[in-house]
């Protein structure tokens, strides 16, 4: 994998894609309205894995995918892309490594990838790889808790990590730990192989769509859409893939071939 140049970004094509008008300043609130227009826009999606379709994290493309495919893409082609439109402004950007915590009753390998963003004498946690849970805005990258919208977040340290937690079905629920050792983007690479191939990645188990806004979070797991708001979880049965690809349509702006097949054991 060759090093990422965020001057090759196309930043007027990305700003269209997430329809963003905004500055272009390197303060504090071009970063929250730019990660805010990315995590409305892009969604988060393993599609290509369902296809058996190598996932590529090079620049190029990266832009051909979540850019002019208006496609959206997981936690390693999100975060990889927005770190190029920070760093293409004159963002100070490092990227991190995390371990997920979230939805696992088992220790996993690192496959979660994150930002630090330092303004001024401060530093932000970005992050727009972590589907319906994730952040909508960047949040300081110290102890305390963080109101966004609908959504509350907390930052914890433990011994040497750093901990987002999140209430999920009523309780505070580790999403996951990461540490402040500077990563590149090449130390991703077997790390997304392993999530994008290996017969126990859930993202090769299950196909996953999500998609956060400032009221509700849309999450579809192969025949189930589940949406939810400050008031509870509504469910839906999905029968099979014509009607997959009809709702990925209407609720996550994802346009694919009649006739694909995504559901696992159906292609």
């Amino acid at each position: 994998m060759q090093p990422i140049d965020p001057q090759q970004l196309n930043l007027d094509a990305y700003c269209k894609r997430v329809e963003y008008h905004g500055g272009l300043d390197t303060d504090l609130k071009t970063l929250a309205d730019l990660h805010l227009a990315h995590a409305t826009h892009i969604p988060f999606e393993n599609i290509d894995v369902m296809l058996r379709r190598p996932i590529r994290l090079d620049l190029a493309s990266l832009q051909a995918k979540l850019i002019d495919a208006r496609r959206g893409g997981y936690c390693f082609e999100q975060n990889l892309l927005f770190a190029a439109v920070l760093e293409h402004l004159g963002f100070s950007v490092t990227l991190l490594t995390a371990r997920v915590r979230f939805g696992t009753n088992r220790v996993i390998p690192r496959t979660h990838v994150t930002l630090a963003v330092e303004i001024g004498d401060q530093r932000w946690l970005a992050d727009l790889g972590f589907g319906s849970c994730g952040l909508l805005v960047p949040i300081p990258l110290a102890s305390g808790e963080y109101r966004q919208f609908e959504w509350t977040y907390r930052l914890v340290r433990e011994s040497d990590l750093w901990v987002l937690r999140a209430p999920v079905g009523g309780a505070w629920l580790d999403l996951y730990a990461f540490g402040l050792e500077p990563q590149l983007p090449v130390d991703f690479e077997p790390a997304n192989h392993y999530v994008s191939s290996h017969p126990d990645s859930r993202f090769v188990q299950t196909l996953t769509v999500q998609r956060v806004a400032p009221d509700r979070r849309l999450v579809l797991r192969n025949t189930e859409l589940t949406t939810t708001t400050a008031s509870g979880d509504m469910r839906r049965s999905i029968a099979d893939d014509a009607e997959v690809l009809a709702v990925l349509a209407s609720e996550f702006n994802l346009h694919l071939p009649t006739g694909t097949r995504l559901l696992p054991g159906r292609s």
